[in-house]
């Protein structure tokens, strides 16, 4: 007897293995895959410029890299004893001016280094709400705690949302025409904007994706799994607005499945058994036992090493 609707995920066309070079861009959800690609031993440039929820600040930051725009003081701001970017995540934020100007151009520098060769480049939207600068009449990506006042907020139309996508397929494909790009809608619930905001938040990022996007291979439903398949509150987090650890682990067996090697299934079982040996406390470190333990632990990681050289545990 079956307790929910399975959604079924296309094949994607572009199967990643240990070679590809990959990319996650946008909300929370990409810190979560990225972690899963990096915990799997994929190479992956996770969210390089943190968490950025909206599609006009992704924009902005690809075009930014693409079109070799270097951050400097213009595009700083001072709040709090600390200097920010409006286009980048708080992580970024620094009480030291030159430091945060060196990490964003090194982020910046690295991203489209690695954009050139990415074969898969993963963006997730968060959300069609945003917020525009007074000052300068621009979208910003995130406010860093400046009052209300200095913003108007707004929601993005879904022709703004096409010409953003668009954008950044046209961007991308400029300097990498090989690249797989593939969009998703990020299932946490901004529910801050309000409930039936969130709902109007969504439906146009997936409106707009779908009016550009020419093949499904280009859309990984992470939202409607989340909504469909796991429509319990079980499978949030406390907050009850993030998935949970299993909610997480569930979307991304179904994006295995559709988008990496089945090959590498037995591979990728062995490191997940590796990860959770390395994980493991030991009651007692110095006893024969955990001693032998360590030593076939060592050589999985030496064998594993072989099929995946550039793995580290």
């Amino acid at each position: 007897m079956n307790f929910t609707t399975q959604i079924t995920v296309p094949q994607n066309n572009f199967l990643i293995d240990f070679k590809s070079e990959i990319i996650t861009l946008g909300s929370c959800f990409s810190d979560e895959m990225g972690a899963k690609f990096n915990y799997f031993k994929f190479k992956v440039n996770a969210n390089p410029f943190g968490v950025v929820f909206n599609p006009k600040s992704i924009e902005n930051l690809i075009k930014r890299a693409v079109n070799g725009i270097w951050f400097t003081e213009n595009d700083l701001v001072y709040h709090n004893q600390l200097w920010h970017s409006f286009d980048v995540h708080s992580d970024f934020s620094s009480v030291d001016k030159d430091l945060i100007l060196k990490r964003l151009n090194n982020a910046l520098n690295l991203f489209i280094t690695n954009l050139k060769k990415a074969s898969h480049v993963y963006i997730t939207f968060g959300t069609s709400w945003v917020y525009v600068l007074h000052d300068t009449n621009k979208i910003v990506s995130n406010c860093h705690k400046l009052p209300q006042s200095h913003f108007t907020k707004k929601i993005l139309t879904v022709q703004e949302i096409e010409s953003s996508i668009l954008s950044i397929f046209e961007l991308i494909k400029q300097v990498n025409p090989a690249c797989n790009i593939v969009f998703t809608v990020s299932p946490v619930r901004h529910i801050k904007d309000g409930f039936v905001e969130n709902q109007r938040s969504k439906s146009h990022l997936i409106t707009a994706i779908h009016n550009v996007i020419s093949s499904q291979n280009n859309y990984f439903p992470s939202f409607e799994i989340m909504i469909d398949e796991l429509r319990d509150y079980r499978f949030y987090a406390p907050d009850m607005l993030h998935p949970s650890t299993v909610a997480i682990d569930y979307i991304w067996q179904k994006f295995a499945e559709a988008s990496i090697n089945s090959d590498l299934t037995e591979v990728l079982l062995e490191i997940d058994s590796v990860q959770k040996s390395l994980a493991h406390k030991p009651f007692n470190p110095e006893t024969e036992n955990h001693q032998k333990f360590l030593k076939n632990l060592n050589k999985k990681i030496e064998n594993l090493q072989k099929i995946v050289p550039n793995a580290t545990f």
